[in-house]
């Protein structure tokens, strides 16, 4: 069988770094890159220096994931990669943790995977092609002190990833979970 040359990128959660570095990437093999992100509004020079469009979601709220997509179906520009980077992190004692900062770091780091998967999987399944790449860090497979909110997020992401990895496979789609740790100069 030929092989299926991608042609169009969403990376959400984008920032001007990891992200950042795997829009330039993409970019520089041809593809045509989608950034998404909570705030546009520190996206400009990436945006200018690539050449690609932004808009603004906030990657845990179901009705804007939708919007997003549905904005990328009307501009023709439905995304056979999808990039998913966003992360939100709360640290201290378990005794101490703030219950709603525990639940916006599962809400962001897992469930919102899971929203910006199933709309882009949408897409994907009547073309039997498309990748869905997704952001961890080591806290997806060894928890830290004083990081549990952060180890439960990633945890999660990683298994919702192979869980769908194993799903989709047969059907043409790709799913990858990467492990990325330390620091990244923008």
């Amino acid at each position: 069988m030929a092989e299926l040359a991608y042609k169009s990128a969403l990376i959400v959660g984008a920032g001007q770094g990891l992200s950042g570095s795997v829009a330039k990437l993409f970019v520089g093999h041809g593809l045509k890159v989608t950034l998404a992100a909570r705030s546009v509004d520190d996206l400009a020079p990436l945006v200018e220096e690539i050449g690609c469009d932004a808009f603004a979601c906030d990657a845990s709220d179901a009705a804007q994931v939708a919007k997003l997509f549905a904005d990328l179906d009307g501009a023709g520009a439905a995304p056979d990669v999808v990039v998913y980077n966003p992360s939100y992190r709360t640290r201290g004692p378990l005794v101490d943790l703030d219950p709603v900062e525990v639940q916006r770091t599962l809400t962001v780091s897992a469930f919102g995977g899971f929203l910006v998967a199933q709309q882009a999987v949408r897409r994907m399944l009547p073309k039997r092609h498309g990748a869905v790449l997704f952001t961890g860090a080591s806290a997806s497979v060894k928890g830290y002190p004083l990081s549990a909110p952060f180890a439960m997020g990633k945890f999660a992401l990683r298994g919702f990833a192979q869980s769908i990895a194993r799903e989709l496979a047969p059907q043409g789609i790709h799913v990858a979970h990467f492990v990325i740790d330390g620091g990244i100069r923008s």
